[in-house]
């Protein structure tokens, strides 16, 4: 059985936890996740995975 988990979902997944959990971490959420997105968008994930 094969799971293939991209990058993206899986921080957008702790993100939503992580405001759930503490919602005055959310402007820094947001930022991390945005930076991360673009760091993703210009390098390609397979920099991060492997």
């Amino acid at each position: 059985m094969n799971i293939n988990l991209t990058l993206a979902p899986l921080v957008s997944l702790i993100a939503g936890i992580l405001i759930l959990v503490m919602p005055r971490l959310l402007n820094y959420i947001v930022a991390i996740y945005l930076i991360l997105i673009g760091l993703i968008g210009l390098f390609g994930t397979g920099r991060f995975l492997h």
